[in-house]
């Protein structure tokens, strides 16, 4: 359900307008990596650090992500969808490399959740932006240490969840996140994001989702 409510979401997001003059960062929750449901997660668009952007048109039954802040790279959203109070900072990837080299694909996105009503805090997840070959497993580098990532469908979530309250920290701490993935024709692909502002982004979202 997550994912059918996350893609509706998110697809208003992007329709909200995304130029590469105002881009701006807004994505939905996703599902847990504990016992990894399929549900995945969706992404839309990054923004400058100077231009805050418009909520979205209602989409997923009325939910609209608001900004409530932009920290460096990221923009901090949250909404509520199905009148259940969700929180998540999203960023694009500073730079993307893919080999064979210029190979199309959707945009990537990054972004941690928080979903209090399922007790879910901090979730990691990444839309890659293409179909993940079936099977495979991607990678997420950061703070000199890599984390296996479960991967269905665009989506890709962390492999061991008992890990995941350490890379969030990782993340905290480092200047980059690096995420390495295959597609179902054999592309491998490279996103680096970078970590500017994540640590104030889940502040603020902590802040706003405990009331």
């Amino acid at each position: 359900m997550w994912r059918a409510l996350f893609l509706a979401l998110m697809t208003g997001v992007a329709a909200w307008g995304i130029s590469d003059s105002a881009r701006a960062q807004t994505a939905q929750p996703a599902p847990k990596a504990a016992a990894k449901p399929p549900a995945a997660p969706a992404k839309t668009a990054a923004k400058p650090e100077s231009k805050p952007v418009t909520p979205p048109p209602a989409v997923a039954g009325g939910a609209e992500p608001t900004l409530i802040g932009q920290f460096g790279t990221w923009g901090a959203y949250s909404a509520t969808p199905n009148g259940k109070k969700v929180c998540f900072a999203l960023a694009k990837p500073a730079s993307s490399k893919t080999n064979p080299p210029n190979r199309p694909r959707d945009p990537a996105y990054a972004f941690v959740s928080t979903r209090p009503s399922e007790k879910v805090s901090n979730e990691v997840s990444v839309m890659i932006g293409y179909a993940l070959k079936p099977g495979s497993e991607s990678t997420v580098e950061v703070g000199g240490a890599s984390f296996a990532m479960y991967t269905q469908g665009d989506g890709l979530w962390i492999k061991n969840a008992a890990e995941e309250e350490r890379m969030v920290e990782a993340m905290r701490k480092s200047a980059d996140l690096v995420v390495k993935g295959v597609s179902v024709k054999g592309t491998e692909t490279t996103d680096t994001f970078s970590l500017k502002g994540l640590a104030q982004a889940l502040d603020r979202i902590s802040q706003d989702c405990r009331r």
